[in-house]
């Protein structure tokens, strides 16, 4: 006889399987700069290593979107579980791009599986109140990412290596492993409804949905992109970079943490309108200040981007909801793909911006791998100081874009009918 659902502790071990996948993130945002140091690996290099993980996770969100209700959501977080489990030892034991590119696209695909269960997991059960729970849910990835920079900060302080910094995460892995290996799982909520497979890909056919799909991919972009690399654009301008990382992240948990009342009093459009002003405003601060103002446009940098992800994956659920877990893993995997192709682009920028500031002629390797202290290693940090707040502002014309993309958007669903879809008692029961 099949165990009963058990809601909450479900929710327990989704945010458990989120959190391993958030400190991922702020862990490598914070070695990145230890790695090309260590490997001898260049921007465009670490641009790579880096985009790995957003690529591997589109690959990951998309194939479980399709599968995810064939398989179901349980097979799906077992797979992230193995996944998880590889590329960090995998990352511990590199020895040099190779091993990191592996080992970082595992991580990259576990996950993108991670967000392809627990995002239809938590929807269908919590089905009369989506993009709330989906928020709670979600605040989970900027408070990892406020451990992990931390965890980054203080064991780099007391002298504790990358690898040790990377194995912090084999506990919590092992946790959600443990969690959903034992707990039993619903059918996701599309499948519970009835609703047919046909009505599925009709509905990612939708001009709705695929407007959505295109202005996801500039929301993950400011998001991530620019928290990502944080620790290497900034370097130079503040002496604790990584905890700039730390502070948006914060603020992006606290925020995610009372979103039922923002999203209740405000349209889930107007949460995203307020957010790519606020996006925009912080990502020019940073660009242009210095000193402890950095940690003020930090701050409002978090705010704008707070509510971004969670609320462009519940409107998904909740305006379009015969698209399904299909619907939000293609809208999440667009998001993803979006940032690994830029972050290469950009690391290739970043190199070229240096290369025009250092001497005619210069060797960009030789200048990047100098000993501290010497007129190279100087050239090179000031070269640093102006190519970060140029890749900054090359970056601000995306959420500029998203403002008058949102204002849009806003006036078209005032006057838009919302759908709904009966949800079958079994899908929670």
């Amino acid at each position: 006889m099949a165990k009963a659902i058990q809601p909450s502790k479900l929710f327990v071990a989704s945010c458990m399987a989120l959190l391993v996948t958030s400190l991922s993130f702020g862990i490598r945002a914070g070695i990145l700069g230890q790695l090309g140091t260590q490997f001898d690996l260049s921007a465009s290099q670490l641009g790579i290593i880096a985009s790995t993980a957003f690529w591997g996770f589109p690959l990951a969100v998309v194939i479980g979107g399709f599968v995810v209700d064939i398989i179901g959501m349980k097979r799906l977080l077992l797979a992230a579980f193995i996944l998880h489990l590889a590329g960090i030892l995998l990352t511990i034991f590199a020895t040099g791009f190779s091993s990191l590119f592996i080992s970082t696209l595992f991580i990259g695909m576990a996950n993108g599986t991670v967000e392809a269960a627990c995002n239809p997991l938590v929807a269908t059960i919590f089905p009369d109140n989506k993009t709330t729970k989906l928020n709670h849910f979600h605040l989970w990835f900027p408070g990892g990412i406020v451990v992990g920079a931390l965890l980054v900060f203080f064991m780099s302080k007391i002298g504790l290596g990358w690898q040790i910094q990377v194995g912090s995460m084999i506990l919590p892995t092992l946790l959600y492993g443990y969690l959903f290996l034992k707990l039993d799982l619903p059918v996701t909520e599309r499948v519970a409804s009835g609703i047919s497979t046909k009505e599925m890909y009709m509905a990612i056919l939708k001009p709705l949905f695929v407007v959505i799909f295109f202005l996801m991919f500039g929301t993950a972009i400011t998001e991530l992109f620019t928290g990502q690399w944080i620790e290497i654009l900034l370097k130079n301008v503040t002496e604790n970079s990584i905890l700039i990382l730390a502070m948006t992240a914060g603020v992006q948990t606290l925020g995610r943490a009372f979103a039922g009342p923002v999203v209740h009093r405000m349209s889930p459009t107007g949460v995203l309108l307020i957010s790519a002003i606020l996006s925009a405003l912080g990502l020019y601060l940073l660009a242009h200040v210095s000193g402890n103002m950095v940690f003020a446009a930090a701050f409002i940098f978090g705010m704008g981007v707070t509510y971004f992800w969670p609320c462009m994956i519940g409107f998904v659920s909740e305006n379009i909801p015969e698209s399904g877990a299909l619907g939000m893993n293609l809208v999440g995997g667009a998001g993803m793909f979006a940032v690994s192709i830029y972050t290469i682009f950009m690391g290739g920028v970043y190199d070229s911006i240096i290369s025009r500031q250092l001497p005619a002629g210069a060797s960009l390797d030789s200048y990047r791998t100098a000993a501290a202290g010497t007129p190279e290693a100087a050239e090179f940090a000031k070269a640093q100081g102006i190519a970060g707040p140029e890749i900054l502002n090359t970056t601000l014309v995306i959420p500029v874009f998203l403002i008058l993309a949102f204002t849009g958007l806003y006036f078209y669903m005032r006057n838009r009918k919302k759908p709904e879809i009966a949800v079958a008692a079994k899908a929670v029961a």
